[in-house]
């Protein structure tokens, strides 16, 4: 990670108001969503929290998705990333990820910035009302990286003002673990993750949040294919940031954020989804844009496998 840079007085963060009025907006979206029939739970659309739902055994899905981020003290950004999600058991996922960044206007260019190499592992098969799921990720990337996957720590805005031509220079190695909490109920998700990141060098551990509850608009699937009924589109929202280190374990001086969430699921295997995100208070960025589509290879690894 880049280094931090220290806070002028007038970044300093606005009043904790700001989070209860972010968790308020996670009710109404709670609330919208309430009005929809009950009747089988889809795939959680999250673009920073992780639910307890897993790949299916011997299944790819490609991934593409980007975000688009505005920023004090330098242009705007775009970081583009792509994701090979496989699903190795029914209770392990690994999944592989290729980042990249552009940064708009001066003689910033576009940047590759690493990889990451993500396990998650989920000790209970049966549902429960708690499911819990361990996450542990190997981050290989440069100080460019923006692709804002997790806030941890004291991360805010300025430290991703710094140009790509520097950036780019300082490569991280980083230790990443979640541990994700997760319930379905009655059509509903909600999902809790506790975020532990460790730079691999002499840093102390960096920790963060995310938030989620999303969906469907029904459960109930129509008998015959459809592209545009409601059981093939899913709302929902997150909140996350961060919450300092080791050695100061809190909320200030932090960056946080809401987003609200759309998917659109086709009986084909291919998801639509975007996200716009909101910073809480001055160390945020002011505006996150998220969106991607995913795309589900079924039987992938049989399909492999039979070839040799």
């Amino acid at each position: 990670m880049s280094a931090h840079m220290p806070l002028a007085k007038s970044h300093q963060p606005r009043p904790p108001a700001l989070l209860r009025a972010a968790l308020l907006a996670l009710s109404c979206v709670s609330a919208l969503l309430a009005i929809c029939p009950n009747a089988a739970a889809q795939e959680t659309p999250y673009f920073v929290a992780y639910s307890h739902h897993l790949e299916e055994p011997d299944n790819l899905e490609v991934e593409a998705y980007s975000i688009y981020g505005t920023q004090k003290g330098g242009p705007d950004f775009i970081a583009p990333w792509i994701e090979f999600e496989y699903g190795v058991t029914a209770w392990w996922t690994t999944e592989v990820y290729i980042d990249t960044q552009h940064t708009f206007g001066g003689l910033d260019r576009t940047v590759f910035t690493g990889t990451r190499f993500e396990n998650r592992f989920r000790p209970l098969m049966h549902e429960h009302w708690i499911n819990p799921v361990l996450y542990v990720e190997f981050e290989n990337t440069t100080d460019a990286d923006k692709t804002l996957k997790e806030v941890v720590g004291l991360d805010t805005q300025f430290d991703a003002a710094e140009p790509n031509s520097e950036a780019n220079r300082h490569h991280t190695h980083e230790l990443e673990t979640k541990l994700i909490l997760s319930s379905d109920y009655k059509g509903w998700n909600f999902s809790e993750n506790f975020i532990g990141e460790k730079n691999l060098g002499h840093e102390a551990w960096e920790f963060g949040y995310a938030l989620g509850v999303s969906r469907p608009l029904r459960l109930e699937a129509t008998p015959q294919h459809c592209n545009f009924c409601r059981e093939n589109f899913v709302l929902g929202a997150e909140m996350y940031g961060g919450l300092g280190t080791a050695k100061a374990f809190s909320l200030s001086g932090t960056s946080h954020y809401v987003a609200p969430i759309a998917a659109w699921q086709l009986p084909s295997g291919v998801t639509f989804s975007i996200s716009p995100g909101f910073g809480l208070n001055d160390n945020s960025h002011r505006f996150l844009l998220r969106w991607g589509m995913s795309y589900e290879i079924s039987g992938f690894g049989r399909k492999l496998r039979s070839m040799f």
